[in-house]
């Protein structure tokens, strides 16, 4: 997937300039974005290097003599207590496209795209972002632009590993069967998945006849996330550990490891 490069810019020059736009190219269109929905109004997870495409929805209203086609208005992300002085922006990917309603009114859809690896600095990005509406116009002296600030936020998280290992594999009914794991997750500022300590984690277990987990008991990752506790091991099945998330990092269920019981 490509960012959407002239969105990129303009937004970068919107940052630069607080939204204040140079009383050379001031734009004072009657113009206001709409019905804004990020990511179908869920959470958004990102790893440490797959670069995530957000879909975005909104509508514009304009007055008849308001220039328009469909890269002249576009939807990002910002976070910070406002938009001129935001910390961290989250710019369009591909063009957006946009169907007219009427001859003032378009339905668009277009993307965010989240590059891990260029876009997000630290734990700090893994919070609620705020939106903002842009609308810009290009002309043979260069362009001008105008930003607003719109209702809709999303909630950014930092993806989870979870795994799982059972052994001794086989065991004899009535044995201790060890369990352990461990629990990480994104840590953006170096790149990497990082021990995510203190966590409380499910172990959960499947019947070989079944088609549903059921939670065993709760264990708490320790140093570098780890995961430690025992059982009794009674039928074959499945075993795995399943994080159900915090506000800041996204749930995970880790792959069932099988144990056959003898």
């Amino acid at each position: 997937m490509r960012r959407f490069a002239i969105g990129a810019a303009v937004s970068g020059a919107l940052a630069l300039t607080a939204v204040s736009v140079p009383a050379a190219q001031a734009l004072t269109p009657d113009i206001s974005f709409s019905n804004v929905v990020v990511n179908g109004g869920k959470s958004i997870t990102v790893g440490t290097s797959a670069t995530v495409e957000v879909p975005v929805t909104y509508t514009i209203t304009r007055t008849a003599d308001v220039q328009f086609d469909d890269v002249s208005a576009v939807v990002e992300l910002y976070r910070g207590s406002s938009y001129g002085t935001a910390e961290n922006f989250l710019f369009p990917g591909d063009v957006p496209t946009c169907t007219a309603v009427d001859d003032t009114t378009q339905n668009c859809t277009g993307t965010i795209a989240i590059d891990p690896e260029i876009d997000l600095y630290d734990a700090k990005d893994a919070t609620t972002w705020k939106s903002a509406g842009v609308y810009y116009r290009f002309d043979d002296d260069g362009y001008d632009y105008i930003g607003r600030t719109t209702s809709a936020t999303a909630t950014l998280k930092r993806a989870a590993k979870v795994t799982t290992n059972a052994s001794p594999e086989p065991v004899k009914k009535g044995a201790t069967l060890t369990v352990t794991g461990s629990l990480t997750r994104a840590n953006w500022a170096t790149g990497s998945y990082s021990g995510y300590t203190s966590q409380s984690v499910a172990l959960q277990f499947k019947a070989k006849s079944s088609d549903s987990y059921t939670t065993v008991k709760t264990v708490t990752s320790g140093t570098s996330g780890a995961l430690k506790t025992t059982v009794t091991a009674s039928t074959d099945g499945y075993w795995r550990y399943s994080f159900a998330g915090t506000s800041t990092t996204a749930a995970k269920n880790s792959t069932g490891d099988y144990v056959d019981v003898q």
